[in-house]
């Protein structure tokens, strides 16, 4: 028995059977790999519903504690400085020495200064005597007015001398005496800016002292913190390494200026008799009612990062697929992110198993308790 092939020749019967039984188990195989892939395409994640703001109205920021005035303690000459008393975290008082530069020149400046101060008294004594004397030998009648008034104007002349070289001694032994950098204020050195064997210019910050006295709490606050806060806002300070040990304040500046890598604000909280044990340098976290709810707090593994821009995958429960949305950040915490702007109550948000979707898949989802 023959069958007959679409070109018209002659096949036998089985032959034609196994050809087809072929064929069929070639399209099974490919049905069957088409819907594992489909399968496959289907991931399993777990997210969570935005029911409200849930951030709470109260805020917690970490800064750390400076002093309210930071005095640069400089040269007021140049010169190179030989010497360096005091570096970062010593304790200095009014008066004490911090630096000094190499005297040599100002020392040789000082000689001169004398020396030519003392060649204008002896001058000076000279044109004196010899006016007391004109002016004697007038009042007998045994100089001319003319020899009287030569030795008068001389005597002007050389004791405006004197006065020009005990300016020009001053100012040399003031520059004497600025060589040696002495601490304006009392307080703790915070910076130096200068090392031994270096020429430094007058003005340049050799030391940097933190004042005795008031301190501030500094934060870096975000945008929507600092907008959501009330007026004078009472803030509470504790230290990190010892939350038991705090201190209030009351905020005293905030920078007008947004910080152009961060985006946050300089918030400086002055603090209201802080314990002895708030060291400054020490860092703090700062607590704050807000007058309203700043943000969405989600799971910190929610967040990705697509282009370097934060954002989240929200789950289209109609298509049951995802899509990223871009999304402002508020505060970041141990285990969770604010989130200021991009959510909404209602938004399911992807919080395991963010990191292998890709825009428009299909998932499936088990929604996780808040």
């Amino acid at each position: 028995m023959f069958a007959y092939s679409a070109t018209g020749r002659a096949v036998s019967f089985p032959l034609a059977i196994t050809l087809c039984a072929l064929a069929a188990a070639a399209l099974l195989v490919g049905c069957r790999k088409a819907e594992e892939a489909q399968v496959a395409e289907i991931r399993p994640v777990r997210v969570v519903r935005i029911t409200e703001q849930i951030a709470g109205t109260t805020i917690t920021l970490t800064g750390n504690l400076r002093a309210q005035a930071e005095i640069n303690q400089s040269f007021r000459i140049d010169g190179r400085m030989i010497s360096r008393a005091v570096d970062v975290g010593e304790r200095v008082r009014a008066g004490q020495l911090l630096a000094r530069l190499d005297r040599m020149n100002e020392e040789s400046s000082l000689q001169s200064a004398r020396a030519q101060l003392a060649g204008a008294q002896a001058r000076a004594l000279e044109a004196r005597t010899m006016y007391d004397r004109m002016r004697d030998l007038l009042a007998e009648r045994a100089v001319s007015r003319a020899s009287f008034e030569q030795a008068q104007a001389m005597a002007k002349v050389t004791q405006s001398q004197v006065d020009s070289s005990q300016s020009l001694l001053n100012i040399a032994q003031n520059r004497l005496s600025y060589t040696d950098l002495v601490a304006d204020v009392a307080g703790v050195v915070t910076a130096v800016g200068a090392e031994p064997g270096e020429v430094v210019p007058a003005g340049r910050m050799i030391v940097q002292v933190a004042r005795e006295g008031a301190v501030d709490a500094v934060f870096d606050v975000p945008l929507a913190v600092k907008d959501a806060a009330p007026a004078n806002p009472e803030i509470v300070v504790t230290l990190a390494a010892n939350p038991a040990i705090s201190a209030r304040g009351r905020v005293r500046e905030v920078s007008p200026r947004a910080d152009p890598v961060t985006g946050t604000f300089a918030v400086r909280v002055r603090l209201i008799d802080p314990p002895a044990s708030m060291h400054l340098g020490s860092t703090v976290n700062g607590q704050m009612k807000l007058e309203r709810p700043p943000a969405i707090s989600v799971p910190s593994s929610a967040l990705i990062q697509p282009g370097g821009k934060p954002a989240v995958w929200v789950v289209d429960a109609k298509t049951g697929t995802v899509a990223t949305r871009n999304v402002e950040l508020q505060a970041y915490g141990e285990d969770r992110v604010q989130i200021s702007q991009g959510l909404a109550p209602g938004d399911m948000v992807v919080t395991a198993g963010a990191q292998a979707l890709r825009p428009g898949q299909k998932i499936h989802w088990t929604e996780a308790p808040r």
